[in-house]
């Protein structure tokens, strides 16, 4: 197992002069700080006790049928309450996965690069990973492909970021989504669909979820309220329609915690309730983003040197930015001096055998902060190529 960069660095942005483009957190000034607060008394005036009591493994009945309609609405799904399991964040999704699906020394299929969290989680399993080639339409198919066809042994299931990935950004192409679909129905391979950032879109039509796909292949579909409510509330869901699959992971729930907490889920449920209220709170979040979105992506063309080469993602939380002949990793120690933070990209790939990358967060800092930042970012990236 390896130390989480991200987790190492929020020591060092707890500082408060210190501009941060590395953990991927929420703005704060966003949470909706009073509505939770409403909410909380109305649960303990109507449930009181029975919001602060042991309850089902799978989560109170008020969330699960909640997030069911949310991804029929939403991603063309037709999802039953039961189909649905409330974990302790999307992170205890991704190790309940592994936990039932990953002996020592099987097989995962990953995009390069991919998400840290979900390689600290099935590493926890002593998996082996195979890479699949990405570009600016996310995984590409007939890598995947070739991938699969020369695999030793079957993977166990190929985990992907379909929207707005993590670290990159990118989206996976309308146009590919059943691609990947049929090849990993073809090869016998389930799917891990990891959707944190999928409401979190600024421009362009929403895109057909892996999951809505009728297949005779398990596709698990992970979402979270980190995004579009508080990550303090730790409040996520995994959907499958594999039952037997779905019977594990509650399972291999009950061994790790018995169920996520009754009252945070009555919370939520409360606010998520208030439909309006809670479509005009994303909708700002949003808004705000995609503005934050704009700032750096300016600030890059305006002050980074012509090594530098990065993106403008349609949504979520993060850029991605590579820098010709630099070790990011190197260029971080510079940076921190001048105190502004990113994430090295090298933790994000598999065999950590590239260095020249970098995952800026956008969703955290304010407008003028952003700027400063990617000022003395750029200063730092001069420094390194004199």
């Amino acid at each position: 197992m390896r130390a989480s960069t991200i987790r190492e660095m929020l020591r060092v942005t707890q500082q408060p002069d210190v501009i941060s483009f590395g953990g991927g957190l929420p703005a704060p000034e966003l949470f909706p700080i009073d509505e939770i607060a409403t909410c909380t008394r109305e649960v303990m005036d109507e449930y009181g006790p029975q919001a602060l009591q042991y309850s089902v493994t799978s989560g109170i009945p008020e969330m699960r049928e909640w997030v069911a309609r949310r991804l029929d609405a939403h991603l063309g799904t037709s999802f039953e309450p039961d189909d649905v399991l409330i974990v302790n964040g999307s992170q205890q999704g991704l190790d309940l996965i592994a936990r039932i699906f990953l002996d020592p020394g099987d097989q995962v299929v990953l995009e390069n690069p991919s998400y840290l969290g979900a390689i600290q989680a099935f590493d926890a399993y002593q998996a082996r990973y195979l890479t699949v080639e990405t570009d600016e339409g996310g995984v590409v198919p007939e890598s995947l492909e070739r991938v699969l066809a020369r695999a030793e042994s079957r993977p166990k299931f190929v985990y992907l970021v379909p929207n707005f990935q993590n670290p990159t950004g990118r989206t996976l192409a309308a146009e590919r989504r059943e691609a990947v679909v049929r090849i990993c129905e073809r090869y016998g391979v389930a799917i891990v669909e990891d959707d944190p950032y999928g409401e979190l879109r600024f421009e362009g039509d929403h895109l057909r979820a892996l999951v809505s796909y009728k297949t005779t292949e398990t596709i698990l579909y992970s979402g979270t309220g980190s995004k579009i409510m508080a990550p303090g509330m730790r409040v996520a869901w995994l959907a499958t329609y594999d039952r037997e699959v779905r019977e594990k992971l509650v399972l291999a729930k009950q061994g790790a915690d018995l169920q996520s907490g009754t009252l945070a889920q009555y919370v939520f449920a409360r606010y998520v309730g208030k439909n309006e209220a809670f479509e005009e709170h994303v909708a700002t979040i949003v808004r705000v983003y995609r503005e934050r979105r704009n700032v750096m992506h300016a600030a890059l063309q305006a002050h980074m040197p012509a090594q530098v080469h990065f993106n403008r993602p349609e949504g979520g939380m993060f850029l991605w930015a590579t820098v010709d002949g630099v070790d990011t990793e190197e260029l971080l120690k510079l940076s921190t001096a001048q105190k502004v933070v990113f994430v090295p990209g090298r933790s994000f790939y598999p065999q950590r055998d590239i260095t020249n990358g970098m995952r800026l967060n956008f969703s955290n800092a304010g407008e003028e902060k952003i700027r400063q930042g990617i000022e003395r970012l750029s200063d730092s990236i001069r420094t390194l190529l004199s």
